[in-house]
């Protein structure tokens, strides 16, 4: 897709996992074919910036050759895959994520941003991240497949769950899911079967202290490519998993230098703003970094009134127009506002930044 500084080449690594050597390789890859700069998604992806219509295709060419695209488009576009990134070889999370894989072929094409979350640890964590289709774990330990926006799963197993969610995608089909957009608005009575109890959530801190390495924090989710290189070239490091957090997860590493989860930049959603998107007219993320100590809930600066950063409501949501902010509380961006027409002054003064 185009944005304002060149083509988003975006990457989805098999298992949300990039070996050091595919890291370093990748980081190269986006100095020689990008601006050198990368963006960690909500989904687990990464996308590439800067990309010209020339280097696009040597850049595929590039990713292929490193196992972490498919060359086949359609296959590419059902592996709309996200694990939770403390999965471990062999765990239910795993064995689900490959069955999946092996049965690429035999899964319906969705629309893109229609995905899969593979959660099957001992409660989800990803229930704020978005997905259609949950693979999760309920309270009295049932595996489950769960619709978004319906209470209940239905039980499943490793060896059953691609067959299963199989049959789900194809009902979700035939009932007409495509016009609803996502599975949370399609209103469709589920297939008849049984019904597990729902499934409680984990904490983040709780995940983040089982992971195979320390979390490193990345404010708005944009790294540079020396500084991916850097972190993939780490003593003990392995490999980087992605995940939807604005964080990479040093798998075998002991020391992070990034952000711990807890800092509150993390908690900020903010697109890149102007210039570097043509539908954003204004920039975001140097009011972000000096608003974010200053607000204790989710905080959303979007550069116009499609949100791409955040889908979900914000505590606080500035949205840029004509060069100003409108700022709502408890919203989307582009919802109607509270205050309008503010300079980044008039709001750090509401906040009581200096």
């Amino acid at each position: 897709m185009m944005a304002g500084d060149g083509l988003l080449v975006r990457v989805r690594p098999p298992l949300g996992r990039l070996t050091a050597a595919q890291a370093i390789d990748m980081a190269k890859a986006a100095l020689r074919h990008g601006n050198g700069l990368l963006d960690l998604t909500n989904r687990s992806g990464l996308q590439i910036r800067g990309v010209t219509k020339q280097s696009h295709r040597p850049l595929l060419r590039h990713l292929i050759a490193l196992g972490l695209t498919d060359p086949d488009p359609t296959r590419e576009a059902r592996r709309n895959f996200l694990l939770a990134p403390d999965w471990s070889p062999g765990d239910d999370t795993d064995s689900i994520a490959r069955a999946l894989l092996s049965r690429l072929d035999d899964l319906p094409r969705l629309p893109p941003k229609i995905g899969v979350a593979i959660d099957a640890g001992p409660a989800p964590a990803l229930g704020l991240v978005p997905a259609d289709f949950r693979f999760e774990r309920s309270e009295g330990g049932t595996l489950l497949l769960r619709a978004e926006g319906r209470p209940h799963g239905m039980p499943t197993s490793v060896q059953t769950a691609a067959q299963d969610l199989i049959v789900l995608v194809r009902w979700f089909l035939e009932t007409g899911g495509i016009a609803s957009g996502r599975m949370a608005r399609h209103q469709a009575p589920l297939p008849p079967g049984p019904a597990a109890e729902p499934a409680p959530s984990r904490p983040l801190e709780r995940l983040l202290a089982q992971a195979p390495g320390p979390f490193h924090g990345i404010p708005f989710g944009q790294i540079d490519a020396d500084s991916l290189a850097a972190l993939a070239g780490q003593p003990g490091v392995i490999a980087l998993r992605l995940t939807p957090w604005r964080g990479l997860i040093a798998e075998g590493g002991t020391t992070s230098p990034g952000h711990a989860a807890t800092d509150p930049l993390l908690r900020v959603d903010a697109c890149p703003g102007a210039p570097a998107c043509p539908q954003a007219s204004v920039a975001t993320r140097a009011l972000a970094a000096r608003l974010a100590p200053h607000v204790k809930g989710p905080l959303h600066i979007s550069g116009c009134a499609k949100g791409c950063a955040r889908p979900r409501p914000a505590q606080i949501v500035l949205t840029g127009r004509q060069g100003r902010f409108d700022l709502a509380r408890q919203a989307r961006a582009g919802s109607p506002p509270e205050k309008r027409d503010l300079a980044p002054d008039q709001i750090l003064a509401l906040f009581g930044s200096p």
